[in-house]
């Protein structure tokens, strides 16, 4: 069939020395259609009576919220979308109907470590042309880099005119010349999202208008909650159900926007019943996940749709460049990959960014956060999970247990008729002797995993040792030793380093990947009475400056410290190492001054997000330290100050007006 339309779209006339190709790659192409279709037989039981479907109507949603109040039937409702209360029987569809690397910057070079690349994540500064915007305690600064100097030039401030200032400002993405802020009110109960507009050529950012959307807290302590993909807004949501809800009451309150200057119940819904799928999964406490996007392209307003998956508390949310995944639990073990129960209690929910229909998978164990995702170029997700992990929701990502396993399934495999993952799309692997913080990351052909300390003071009882394991090609895993716990692990170019502590002394360890015998330790760096300055993904970078060369920056705190002192103390410095075959070379520190302004903060005012950055942008090197950007050069085989500017300091008569 391929072959015939290839021949089709070019006519009869088209000579045979040029279809020969054409017949190849035919053959290739039903060749890789044939093994994809074996492996999801191998990996996916198909799915029996459980479909995703949409509730049909505002009513049957009411009904479904009605029936939880009453234990005795929560069974038969949760049990399926063809099941259900007695009222709504005539509104169910069957399962028959139903189933009919880093971001660039300003389409330059990036600032931000993401996860994906041409997946943008909401930080805490982006660079736009020449200016560096700065998300700081509930303000906006921007600051213009070019001709080789180093001028602030503009301050707003996020809240909107007539805030209490109860909100949380977290994350900033820029698309174009807008500036998008995102926190959250509990003035409001509400997502916040504040418009700027930025002006490139004179640095102004001027207040454009707040919206609010309806939503309990996003927070996470490891993941980000809003993306950017092209010129599309991408936010994950989620909203607790009321379950005393009666049938013949009002409607059901959905998540929403409005202006912030709106009446409070003034709501837009963005997001109806028919939108939001079906519980496939039994719960007291009905959550609605919920997947928010946004156009951003030559609008003004906020024009954003949604889709949601009515499921138990405990999600992880990752975004690849062409889906959004969330994997949705109650946070208990039912065994991981045994079958030991009737059915999967876990399900990860695949929602396509062109629009196209969603897919799910019963799936058992639970990933540790989104770093636990990978959807590869071979069209298979792969998925780090453990038997004992409740999601990435607050602090959830800082505590998992159990075994772990490596799940990967064809992306094929998702479809709306929910299949299960078969014990054979896990493979088991080892998992670290001792701690419950464990970090993972997916760098180069392998998946790297182990434990440290996390937020918590340094651990005394660690499993020093990290993990990596093949997880395209499959074989054994590598164990290595270390000398330190495993706090943070990142690319390096084809390598990676495993950054952590002793308890007093933080280490860096930098791993080969491209080995014949498996991965091995290339070097080590010891920065002596240190420990992370920062914990989120975005204090790292790793600046590439030719083949097999780059320049890493990551701040730093005095040893011994808690990691949950980011908060509230900043960073002592930003740590410059060369790197050069994967070996270390220090160039030392870009200092932050002992003193800090006081800001008169109102609103904002911890650092949940962090408040310290290496920026590496056009040739020149940065450290965002609090209110300060410290610019240093390298010559030869040190870093030293060339520059330093308050801009919080430069900017206050702005403030004060």
């Amino acid at each position: 069939m391929i072959a015939h339309r290839l021949s089709s779209i070019l006519g009869p006339r088209a000579p045979r020395a040029a279809m020969a190709p054409l017949f190849v790659i035919a053959a290739l192409a039903a060749a890789c259609t044939g093994q994809q279709s074996a492996e999801v037989a191998r990996t996916v039981a198909p799915g029996a009576s459980e479909a995703l479907v949409r509730f049909r109507s505002g009513r049957q949603l009411k009904s479904y919220l009605a029936s939880m109040a009453r234990p005795q039937r929560r069974s038969a409702v949760m049990s399926g979308p063809a099941d259900g209360a007695a009222e709504e029987a005539d509104e169910a569809p069957s399962p028959e109907q139903s189933a009919a690397s880093p971001a660039k910057a300003d389409g330059g070079e990036s600032i931000t470590n993401t996860q994906e690349a041409g997946v943008d994540e909401g930080g805490i500064v982006k660079a736009h042309g020449d200016h560096l915007i700065v998300l700081r305690r509930g303000r906006l600064f921007a600051i213009r880099l070019a001709d080789g100097a180093t001028v602030p030039r503009s301050v707003v401030d996020v809240s909107p005119p007539g805030s209490t200032k109860q909100t949380w400002y977290d994350e900033m993405l820029v698309s174009d010349d807008t500036i998008v802020v995102v926190g959250y009110s509990y003035d409001a109960g509400a997502t916040e999202l504040g418009l700027f507009d930025f002006d490139g050529r004179t640095g102004a950012i001027k207040y454009r208008t707040t919206y609010l959307l309806r939503s309990n807290d996003y927070y996470s302590s490891r993941n980000y909650a809003s993306r950017l993909v092209g010129d599309k807004l991408v936010f994950y949501m989620p909203y607790g159900l009321p379950t005393s809800a009666g049938s013949g009451g009002p409607p059901v309150e959905l998540p929403g926007v409005r202006p912030f200057k709106s009446d409070a119940d003034d709501w837009d819904t963005i997001i109806d019943a028919t939108e939001i799928y079906r519980p496939i999964q039994k719960t007291d406490t009905p959550v609605l996940h919920t997947v928010v996007t946004c156009d951003l392209r030559g609008r003004r307003d906020l024009s954003c749709k949604a889709t949601g998956v009515i499921g138990p508390y405990g999600r992880t949310f990752y975004v690849s460049d062409k889906a959004v995944y969330v994997w949705v639990t109650d946070g208990h073990s039912d065994g991981l990959a045994r079958h030991e129960v009737s059915q999967a209690p876990g399900v990860v929910y695949r929602l396509p960014l062109d629009g196209g229909e969603p897919g799910a998978l019963r799936v058992w164990g639970a990933p540790i956060d989104q770093f636990s995702f990978k959807e590869g170029a071979d069209d298979q997700l792969n998925v780090l999970v453990r038997a004992e992990a409740g999601g990435d929701w607050m602090w959830g990502a800082e505590a998992s247990g159990g075994e772990v396993a490596l799940l990967r399934v064809p992306v094929a495999g998702f479809s709306t008729r929910v299949g299960t993952t078969r014990a054979a799309a896990y493979t088991r692997l080892p998992g670290p002797k001792a701690g419950w913080t464990v970090q993972n990351r997916f760098v180069g052909d392998y998946v790297a995993y182990g434990s440290g300390s996390g937020w918590g003071a340094p651990e005394t009882e660690r499993d020093d040792r990290v993990y990596l394991h093949p997880y395209a090609r499959g074989g054994r895993t590598a164990s290595i030793e270390l000398p330190h716990g495993v706090d943070r692990i990142e690319a390096m170019g084809d390598g990676a380093v495993v950054i952590g502590t002793d308890g007093q002394n933080l280490h860096f360890t930098s791993i080969d990947l491209q080995l014949a015998n498996g991965p091995a330790i290339a070097d080590r760096f010891v920065q002596p009475r240190a420990s992370q300055g920062e914990l989120r993904s975005h204090g790292f970078f790793f600046k590439p400056t030719g083949e097999g060369r780059g320049v890493l920056g990551l701040p730093l705190r005095s040893e011994g410290r808690p990691g949950h002192e980011h908060l509230v103390n900043g960073s002592a410095s930003v740590l410059f190492l060369a790197v050069d075959d994967l070996r270390f070379s220090p160039l030392g520190g870009l200092e932050a001054r002992p003193e800090t302004p006081d800001d008169q903060c109102v609103v904002s005012c911890v650092d949940w997000y962090g408040n310290a950055r290496p920026i590496f942008y056009r040739g020149r090197v940065f450290a965002l330290l609090g209110y300060e950007l410290v610019e240093g050069r390298i010559d030869g085989r040190s870093i030293r100050e060339v520059g330093r500017t308050d801009f919080f300091g430069r900017l206050r008569p702005q403030i004060a007006r």
